[in-house]
């Protein structure tokens, strides 16, 4: 892939507001979601969005004005099913792009017919973009490893597999929910500091509540059982990215990951951002993806020119808070930290690849977390785990609050976006959620 046409800085849209300063959504981007109009009982539909408005596709599909191969392509859009969509592959979503820019585009001859098809974003209610059957997570930021690391194991922060292979693990996707869902504090066992080893644990509600940042991968073309995808042909079975928080109890899961790994840490809630910005979209925001020097390189298998050229890519991310306390008071969200994406030591080709070199099979609509992703200062943890260094020194919020943990009644947003000059910027929209007390 490359950038083409579609990328056009000079490009503009007769929606105004897809030209607005800091837009997330400009018509360069296009993300894919499942809309209906809030409070209805209106069948779910996949929805455009363009500036501040969403195109209907099941409205845009009856405006008429396409092609026969643009009209068949939206057929399953227009039934809600994005994963009928997903699964044709990157040449129909290509064709899809180009016909639905040029009926956006300024003075295009569509404008009369689908002006009416727009509706208001805030006047839309979303579920998940797409069916999630499968959802892996995996450990790709070595800031986050080490800074975690270093926390349980100062002398050797980490481990010798790290730099040798894309670390992951199975997740559970019916706890996966959209942006805007409130996520309950969970209970579980646990081992209270100073506990002697040989104690019964603990058990009531989560007292180490944490945020993840990470960005969520979705598979687009399928592989059949028993075929790998080669790093080579890996990109093409990506649809494309949105922002996933996977909420993390933390004193649960330091008493139960050994030896098998999280488990009731994990999965009683993790939050998706309601939008999927293609592949397509994010061309110019590549870049070379490097290892440090000293540090091995990838096995062949995990290693081609063109991943190296441009596997990477350059997403800034950032995390803000707002307490109980800041609502109530009618004060914004504050910005925790930011970070880059471009820092990843593994890049989603290469997670795509190794997650099948064994015969794995993946399907339309599965999502690959990038786990946590930390920047290398210190103050650019994706976690309160990090920021804090373990809850061992609070945070001081604007307002005078402090922080080691999330608390109830916490609402943590993810933002990430791409900008970079001579190309548009571009956003995923947010990613929130927040806390209510255990049941």
């Amino acid at each position: 892939m490359a950038t083409d046409a579609s990328h056009d800085p000079a490009l503009t849209s007769w929606v105004a507001s897809a030209q607005a300063t800091g837009a997330d959504f400009p018509i360069q981007n296009l993300p894919f979601g499942r809309i209906r109009r809030a409070g209805s009982a209106e069948p779910w539909r996949i929805g455009v969005a363009i500036g501040d408005q969403v195109l209907d596709l099941a409205a845009a599909a009856q405006a008429g004005g396409w092609s026969a191969e643009v009209s068949a392509l939206l057929v399953p859009l227009a039934a809600g099913d994005l994963n009928a969509f997903m699964a044709q592959g990157p040449a129909p979503r290509r064709a899809l792009r180009a016909a639905l820019q040029a009926a956006l585009k300024a003075g295009s001859a569509q404008q009369a017919a689908l002006a009416p098809c727009l509706i208001a974003q805030a006047e839309v209610e979303f579920s998940l973009p797409c069916t999630v059957h499968d959802y892996t997570d995996f450990y790709t930021s070595v800031n986050h490893a080490t800074a975690v690391g270093r926390l349980f194991r100062p002398d050797n922060p980490l481990l010798p597999n790290y730099k040798w292979v894309p670390i992951g693990y199975h997740g559970r996707a019916s706890s996966l929910v959209v942006s805007g869902t409130p996520i309950r504090r969970p209970n579980g066992q646990f081992k209270l500091p100073g506990t002697s080893e040989g104690a019964a644990p603990d058990f009531g509600p989560c007292r180490r509540l944490d945020y993840e940042l990470e960005l969520g991968a979705y598979v687009g073309r399928a592989n059949a059982l028993g075929e790998p995808v080669p790093i080579g042909q890996a990109s093409e079975h990506l649809f494309g990215i949105g922002l996933l928080n996977d909420w993390s109890a933390r004193d649960l899961q330091a008493w139960e990951y050994q030896p098998l790994g999280p488990f009731l840490s994990k999965n009683f809630g993790s939050v998706l951002s309601p939008w999927i910005v293609t592949m397509e979209a994010l061309e110019p925001f590549r870049v070379p993806f490097t290892r440090p020097e000293g540090d091995p390189q990838p096995l062949p298998y995990l290693d081609s020119v063109e991943n190296r050229a441009g596997g990477a890519l350059d997403i800034q991310l950032q995390v803000r808070i707002q307490t109980a306390q800041m609502r109530a008071a009618g004060e914004p969200a504050v910005t925790l930290m930011q970070s880059s994406y471009r820092d990843a030591y593994w890049t989603l080709a290469q997670l795509v690849t190794h997650h099948t070199v064994n015969g794995c099979n993946l399907n339309p609509g599965d999502l690959l977390g990038s786990g946590t992703l930390s920047g290398p200062q210190p103050g650019q943890g994706g976690s309160l785990l990090e920021l804090t260094r373990g809850g061992k020194q609070p945070i001081t919020l604007p307002n005078g609050e402090t922080r080691t943990f999330v608390q109830d009644g916490d609402t943590i947003e993810l933002h990430a976006w791409c900008e970079r000059e001579g190309a548009v910027r571009i956003g995923f929209g947010p990613c929130s959620g927040v806390i209510l007390p255990a049941p």
